[in-house]
């Protein structure tokens, strides 16, 4: 049960992060300065609490510690981002939400302690109609946009290999050593994007504009405020109490509480900003909370 909690907790965490980016958004920052500035923070946290040991023990592990940081660091974030930016964010969310359908199909070929019987199965699909009605909140147009929505189709993909890439490595090492050797390879390969977005590209579509970091909107508390909850939350303890969650609870099972992401959003989104929540959305979040508890739930 301890690990479902903290399953939920940390959905919390990555739930409200993107209100959190929209912020600072607003606040003049670009979406892959917030992931930079976000990311290096939080890896230099990690190292000054854990410095002893700084290479793994073998070049593979360092290989795959190194895809794990740019599939479920760099790739995942700026391809999600960059959709936001070119895409309706109902495309992008109700995409991205195929994430643990993926992993649940991948999980089932891969590895046989990962199938799911038929209830799981049942509760997974319900879990994420709902998400699905959640995302839409009652708006049912989706215009196409190729572009955005083949990059958010490229980061729920992304996040499919991080988790399992990954998986032993983070059974092999301490939790704070692996998440902190992934941070750092995600550090490492986003820094030609961050100089890209500095520089700019003519004529390009994803690097057209150059954006200068805004440092003087760090003397805002609003803005050092989010920096701190997307760092500490999202980042240090999400990732941390999530890979402990990946391996108490599975794969695919623990990727079942990705779907509550969107409600949680939701929720933050009303309380802090005003949104409108729809009958239908209402409806999405009852057959969220039904679907995971078909899926979870055992005797």
């Amino acid at each position: 049960m301890i690990w479902h909690l903290l399953a939920i907790v940390t959905m919390i965490f990555w739930g409200t992060s993107f209100v959190s980016t929209k912020v600072l958004i607003e606040h003049g920052f670009s979406p892959i300065q917030i992931f930079f500035i976000r990311f290096a923070t939080t890896y230099l946290m990690l190292l000054i609490a854990n410095h002893k040991k700084f290479f793994s023990d073998c070049r593979k592990d360092e290989l795959k510690f190194l895809l794990g940081g740019f599939t479920g660091c760099t790739t995942y974030f700026w391809a999600e981002n960059t959709a936001l930016s070119l895409s309706p964010s109902s495309n992008v969310s109700l995409i991205v939400c195929t994430n643990p359908l993926m992993i649940m199909i991948v999980g089932g070929l891969l590895y046989k302690a990962e199938r799911l019987n038929r209830r799981q199965i049942f509760g997974s699909i319900v879990t994420f109609l709902g998400a699905a009605l959640v995302v839409l909140n009652g708006k049912f147009i989706l215009k196409l946009s190729p572009v955005g929505d083949l990059l958010a189709f490229g980061a729920a993909v992304s996040w499919v290999f991080y988790a399992f890439s990954t998986q032993k490595t983070r059974e092999k090492y301490s939790t704070s050593f692996a998440i902190r050797k992934i941070f750092f390879y995600g550090v490492l390969t986003s820094l030609p994007l961050m100089i890209l977005d500095c520089i700019g590209i003519p004529g390009s579509t994803l690097f057209g504009q150059t954006h200068n970091i805004p440092w003087e909107a760090f003397r805002e508390p609003v803005v050092i405020g989010n920096f701190l909850c997307l760092c500490i939350f999202s980042n240090l303890f999400g990732y941390l109490i999530w890979n402990k969650v990946m391996m108490k609870l599975g794969t695919v099972l623990a990727s079942n509480y990705i779907f509550a992401i969107p409600l949680i959003t939701m929720i933050t989104a009303v309380i802090t900003i005003g949104e409108y929540i729809s009958p239908v959305a209402i409806a999405g979040a009852v057959a969220i909370i039904t679907g995971m508890i078909l899926a979870e739930y055992k005797r």
